[in-house]
Parts: structure tokens; sequence; C-alpha cells
């Protein structure tokens, strides 16, 4: 008991000499401060010094995974990379190639108003193996290796075109599954040195790959910064200035059509809206 009384007696004396409290941490002191402009310490400042005395906080790692904010910050996740896409009602660009444009589409005979059919048609099988065959080469080995002609374009345009019927022939002179013009398959054959027969449907989907092919690259260096991806996510709408939405319009139209003196155009809007559509819902795509 007296021991008791004289530790509390002596534990408030040094209250009173020390301005502490018994067993308690010395109080915050200010740094010096001069021309430097040093700051004051504050309390909260002290407490971290002494953060290594301080008792584990069980909850602490509970705490942070309900919401609590971390103490250090997360790294940046690194975003992932996107390609370029165009803006969707400005046209791009454009750059000139000194590439050689085949010759526009001639208009439909006059008083012609129905197609006529010469020669066999190949069956559905055939006629599909012929068009998977076309999209599936490489038309641009050296210039563009890595261009390829989407196969659903490919089946969505000769369904467009033709019905995939291989012995049609339109008003407007266009032949077969692609229907591909007697002037656009002599470009073609002189661009890339072939022999393609228009009237020969294995041919024909190869002269209406190639073009496309052509068209993909040739629209892509112009407007596109050698981008020939041509993905129809790149546009939502048949009237966006995309590179698949010039592709499509410039096989009906020609691509002087689509390729003017004031830019990018897509003259044939609902033609673009049809052969989109087919890429995603042609029955063609199943057979």
């Amino acid at each position: 008991m007296l021991r008791s009384r004289a530790v509390a007696a002596m534990c408030a004396v040094a209250l009173l000499l020390l301005a502490g409290g018994c067993g308690g941490r010395e109080p915050a002191r200010a740094a010096g401060s001069g021309d430097g402009g040093a700051a004051v310490q504050s309390a909260d400042d002290d407490s971290l010094a002494w953060e290594d005395d301080a008792p584990e906080d069980p909850d602490a790692g509970a705490a942070a995974g309900l919401g609590a904010a971390p103490t250090t910050a997360p790294p940046k996740p690194t975003s992932k990379p996107t390609r370029r896409t165009t803006p969707t009602k400005k046209s791009p660009p454009r750059k000139s190639t000194g590439e050689k444009l085949p010759p526009a589409p001639p208009k439909p005979a006059e008083g012609c108003t129905k197609p006529r059919y010469e020669g066999a048609q190949a069956s559905r099988a055939d006629a599909k193996a012929a068009l998977v065959d076309a999209a599936g080469r490489t038309y641009w080995p050296t210039s563009a290796p890595s261009l390829r002609v989407p196969l659903d374009l490919v089946k969505a345009t000769a369904y467009q075109e033709s019905g995939w019927q291989s012995n049609i022939i339109a008003c407007d002179g266009g032949v077969g599954l692609m229907q591909v013009m007697k002037d656009t398959a002599a470009f073609v054959n002189q661009r890339f040195d072939q022999t393609y027969d228009i009237r020969n449907y294995r041919d024909n989907a190869a002269l209406g790959a190639n073009y496309l092919a052509w068209l993909i690259k040739y629209f892509g260096d112009v407007y596109f910064d050698g981008d020939y991806d041509a993905d129809p996510a790149d546009c939502a709408s048949h009237d966006d200035l995309c590179l698949l939405n010039a592709v499509i319009a410039a096989y009906n139209f020609g691509p002087g059509a689509v390729d003017t003196d004031a830019g990018l155009k897509i003259p044939n809007p609902r033609y673009v809206d049809n052969v989109r559509s087919l890429m995603t819902t042609c029955e063609c795509l199943n057979w």
C-alpha cells in the first residue's frame, strides 16, 4: 500500500515537472523555422513517427476489401490499344497513291427489263466451294500479305448480286456469281497478271473477290493509313465513312463514285445496307 502511494506521488511530481503523462509520449515539438520556410510538425505527423509501436489492426485488411481506401495507390491498368476508326460522317483526309481506277460500271441496256441465263448453273455446293476458295486467297502477297477479303463479305456480295446464280447475265452486263463486268474483269486480269474467265464460275468468284481485295487496299491506302481490316464494328450505320462501307459502295457504283473530289462518299447507302445485313443474316451463310 505504501509503495503504491509512493509511486503515485512520484508520478504526480513528474507530471508537474515535465507537463507530460506518466508513461505517455512526448508532445509534438516545433521544427526550426527560418529562411527555408520549414513547416511545423503536427500532432498527426508525430503519431506517424510512432507507427512502429502501434498494435496491428486485425480488421484493416477486411476494411480495405469492403471499400476502404488502400494505403497505396494500385498500379494503373494498361489500356488495350484499339485500332483507329474514322469519323462517322466526316471524310478522313485523302492521300493520293497514283493507282489507276477501273472504268465506271455501264448503264443497263436500253429496253432490257430482266436478266437472261446462259449455260448450265453451278450447284449450290459448287458455288459455295468457289466462293470459299476465292475468299481464302492472298491477292497482295508482296505489298499487303496480311490483307484478307472477309468470307462473309464475299458470300453476301454474291447473294446480293446474283442470288448465287452462276449463269445469270444482268441488263447492265454483269456476269455470273459476282456479277463482274467485262471491263472490270479486264482491269483485274491486267492489274494482277491473271487470265480469269468471266464465264467460268470459279474464275468469276475469284474475279469478284480479287476486285474486293483491290478495293480494300485502294481505300485503305487512300483514306485509312494502310489499314486493311474491313471490320463491320468500325461503323454502326450503312452510311458511315468506314473502310467496309466504302468497299461495298464501290463494288456497286465503282470507286470513282465513292472516292470523289469532295472526299469519301457513300452514294448508295441502301445497297451498302443490304450487303451488310446479308453478312450476318443471309441464309447463304449456312449453305
